[in-house]
């Protein structure tokens, strides 16, 4: 009778190692290059005004084709990808909720980031109860510019009418 078991008990095994073998590797819904990220924040328009203000060419656009203005609204995005040289680059979204759910209205790159070629900690919203109601958003990216060193708070402020503010953080 345990001869029996132990039989069945391979047997059984090596099916489930056959069968986990042979099922196709899942699409990564994150690439791993992506270390941190947040949404927070609340935007809304008209649906004619432009992007975040320092969108790049290419953004996709989520307004109307026949030129019908829409409100539109949705929330931010913001993380950090990380670099071949193990630095990370920051970007922001702004994700629009449509009818058939979130759209990227659009990316851009934090070049004040870029530009200190940083390594990336952290990225915390301001609060965590999840998407606020009024325009804005405010997070905090925690970053080294030396591996060696502790990291350094950066605040990312968009204002009420869209202006995005990148500083060192102040206590």
């Amino acid at each position: 009778m345990a001869m029996r078991r132990v039989l069945m008990t391979s047997l059984l095994l090596a099916g489930w190692s056959i069968a986990a073998g042979a099922a196709p590797a899942q699409d990564a819904i994150l690439p791993a290059s992506v270390i941190f990220a947040t949404s927070t924040g609340y935007w809304e328009d008209d649906g004619n005004a432009p992007a975040v203000e320092r969108a790049p060419r290419g953004a996709e656009s989520v307004a109307d084709p026949e030129g019908k203005a829409a409100q539109r609204h949705g929330y931010y995005k913001l993380f950090a990808v990380r670099q071949p040289d193990r630095t990370s680059k920051v970007y922001l979204q702004q994700i629009a909720q449509t009818e058939t759910g979130p759209a990227i209205a659009s990316t851009i790159e934090l070049q004040e980031f870029s530009d200190l070629k940083p390594y990336v900690t952290d990225i915390r919203p301001e609060n965590s109860n999840g998407i606020i109601k009024e325009p804005g958003l405010f997070a905090t990216v925690y970053l080294k510019t030396d591996p060696a060193a502790e990291p350094d708070g950066w605040t990312v402020l968009i204002d009420e009418f869209g202006d995005i503010t990148v500083e060192k953080a102040t206590n």
